[in-house]
């Protein structure tokens, strides 16, 4: 009999050690995830913390052309010249890309990453998520931005976004409640980080969620709304996020490396932030944006989209100081616009990720970083990487 009770508690144990070690492990990597001795490894690794889902290469891989180009020695910023050289460094730098029409004018690594490397894009991925929900916009699987959410996901009704229209939520101005500040411990954003690692569904999370503004009133960054925005895609298209960007984009504009999204414990992507790719794809992705979403003639993605993605239509959306958004950068389709002038925009990720496109120049820059400073000074990091950007542009503008 004692042996049956000792089996059993070994059995009971043993099954309760399966299930919830690897949780306690994952959340101990999701709250030491961004220590200064540990960023650049896991953004390089994050399959090694997180389950994953694959995003397959195109079987025609695209190559740059190249040509000669030397950074600028300098940057202007607050009416001073700042060093280049010193700024890739200060901002932990792990890849720059710069092109030109199409052409690769530019290219280094730091830190480990390489031209083969996939590497963490955080927040630069709502701007592949918002490709995807035009491309079903303009096949019809959406009948009208203005439809509440809850017209498609209507498992939503009752809850924070009950009757939000897919607009308000496209450009941040869904009204949620939802603190983004990854400094701060026990902020929303964090937490749904540690509930994700403990087995939280991406979907349960967002449905706790509480609305506290009138929709399409004042922009707030909420990155769940671009989770919301990844269950519509599914539930119009049939597929998963990631075979979508497969099909639509990955296979169309010769990405020359596989990808993947992070996942959560059901299988879905986080669209939100998890899509891990190498600095080349994400340059092409950003030339696809510059050629107003064509790639060797085939229109990828729409181009009254493109245009609409960073095209500021609302008092709330438009950059510098401004009551009605919680940014002094101006916000579109899950594309930032900095503004003054508001003819450069770009995808963005915490900790230094960029896709930055200068339609007047013909200028692509894509670039990554583990910068463990970011949330310490992360208005200034933003503003210097425009900064740096735009130097690029007028060099190559004065050059070639």
């Amino acid at each position: 009999m004692l042996n049956k009770i000792l089996i059993g508690i070994f059995v009971a144990v043993f099954f309760a050690a399966v299930i919830y070690i690897p949780k306690a492990i994952r959340v101990y990597n999701v709250v030491h995830l961004f220590d200064e001795d540990k960023i650049v490894k896991n953004f390089i690794n994050m399959n090694k913390v997180f389950p994953t889902t694959p995003i397959k290469s195109s079987g025609k891989p695209h190559l740059f052309q190249t040509k000669a180009f030397e950074l600028p020695l300098s940057y202007a910023m607050d009416g001073k010249d700042h060093d280049f050289a010193d700024a890739l460094d200060y901002f932990k730098t792990d890849g720059l890309i710069v092109l030109h029409e199409g052409t690769l004018l530019y290219e280094n690594y730091w830190q480990g990453n390489s031209k083969d490397q996939p590497h963490i894009s955080w927040s630069v991925a709502k701007s592949f998520l918002s490709a995807l929900i035009g491309i079903a916009y303009h096949d019809d699987l959406i009948d009208d931005l203005n439809d509440p959410i809850t017209k498609y996901l209507k498992d939503f009704n009752g809850t924070g976004y009950a009757n939000v229209p897919i607009k308000d939520i496209l450009q941040m101005s869904s009204g949620i409640i939802f603190n983004e500040d990854y400094a701060d411990y026990n902020s929303d954003i964090n937490k749904f980080a540690r509930a994700l690692a403990q087995g939280t569904s991406m979907r349960d999370f967002a449905k706790n969620l509480k609305n506290g503004k009138q929709p399409g009133t004042f922009n707030h960054y909420v990155s769940i709304d671009t989770q919301m925005l990844a269950m519509l895609l599914e539930e119009v298209t049939g597929e998963t996020v990631a075979k979508n960007l497969e099909d639509k984009i990955w296979t169309k504009i010769g990405m020359e490396h596989d990808a993947y999204y992070m996942v959560d414990d059901t299988g879905a992507a986080w669209a939100l932030g998890g899509l891990n790719a190498t600095l080349r794809d994400y340059a092409k992705f950003g030339q696809l944006y510059l050629n107003n979403g064509t790639w060797n003639n085939e229109q990828i993605v729409p181009a009254d989209w493109v245009h609409a993605s960073h095209k500021l239509d609302e008092p709330h959306l438009q950059p510098g100081e401004n009551d009605l958004s919680s940014s002094t950068w101006g916000y579109g389709y899950q594309w930032w616009v900095p503004g003054f002038p508001a003819s450069d925009y770009l995808a963005a990720g915490i900790y230094n990720q960029y896709i930055y496109i200068d339609p007047i120049t013909n200028v692509v820059i894509a670039k990554t970083s583990s910068n463990y400073k970011f949330n310490q000074e992360r208005q200034y990091s933003k503003d210097a990487h425009v900064a740096m950007f735009r130097a690029i542009a007028k060099k190559v503008a004065a050059t070639l």
